[in-house]
């Protein structure tokens, strides 16, 4: 019942949060930039978030047979920080996930991970934005991991543009994993394209791959999902990801927003 309940609040929390944001929103002044969503999809957008405004990415994911558990909910929140044109930070975290390992539930907090985001070249349509990103895993947390496991550094570089009415965002990463003391590297590749339906919805669908050193395996899988913009700075998506070899997590499916404050934290320098 105490675990029955903590998840309780946190659907609560996220929910309220929801709200709130759509609320704030609501009441917010005309000309706040718009969002600029690194989630649902493995892949994250080379462009920066606009300078000076706080934007949460926040979501609940639902993940079935992954090589570390049975089932898995877990909540993930990314917030990022433009300090600069070319330079964002960065703060990922997955506060909390319920796992079932062996027929055993348990409940666990997942890792922290802080770094930044830099665009190397600005593009504009079908010139590609370039950007490098490093991100260092703080507290590694107690809970399974996903097929693609937790990497102790990141370093990512980004290219996004727009053509012929899609935009695409592809990412290749680099990473350093740790287990029993043993580090290995671990290299991905991913490609998301997406593409405006009527009104405020888009589409998404993503294909990434990743080496498992510790498995000695390769995680592949696909990503779908529908976006839904009520308003320029939030951001609803909704969305499945299936994966496609013996070592990838067969099911995930995946509920959340992107909420831009719609204040800057500082003034804006002429």
């Amino acid at each position: 019942m105490i675990l029955q309940g903590k998840y309780a609040f946190l659907l609560l929390l996220l929910t309220t949060g929801a709200s709130l944001a759509a609320a704030q929103q609501a009441a917010s002044p005309a000309g706040v930039p718009a969002a600029n969503p690194g989630r649902p999809t493995v892949s994250t957008p080379a462009t920066l978030t606009p300078v000076g405004f706080l934007q949460f990415e926040n979501g609940g994911m639902n993940a079935w047979h992954s090589p570390e558990f049975s089932t898995q909910l877990n909540f993930n929140e990314t917030i990022k920080l433009a300090v600069a044109s070319r330079l964002q930070l960065l703060a990922v975290t997955e506060p909390v996930a319920r796992s079932e390992v062996a027929g055993k539930f348990g409940t666990e907090s997942g890792g922290y991970a802080l770094g930044g985001q830099a665009v190397l070249r600005s593009g504009e349509g079908a010139s590609p934005t370039v950007a490098a990103s490093y991100l260092h895993q703080v507290y590694g947390g107690a809970a399974a991991d996903l097929d693609l496991g937790s990497s102790n550094d990141s370093v990512v570089f980004l290219a996004s543009a727009d053509l012929c009415g899609f935009h695409y965002d592809t990412n290749a990463m680099f990473n350093r994993m740790t287990q029993n003391g043993v580090s290995r590297p671990q290299f991905g590749q991913t490609l998301s394209v997406s593409h405006p339906l009527s009104g405020p919805f888009s589409i998404s669908g993503e294909l990434w791959h990743f080496t498992q050193p510790f498995l000695h395996g390769r995680a592949v899988g696909n990503l779908w999902a529908l976006g839904y913009t009520p308003r320029p700075n939030l951001v609803w998506d909704a969305g499945f990801q299936h994966g496609l070899t013996g070592t990838s997590t067969h099911w995930e499916a995946f509920v959340g927003f992107t909420y831009l404050l719609p204040h800057r934290l500082w003034r804006q320098t002429k």
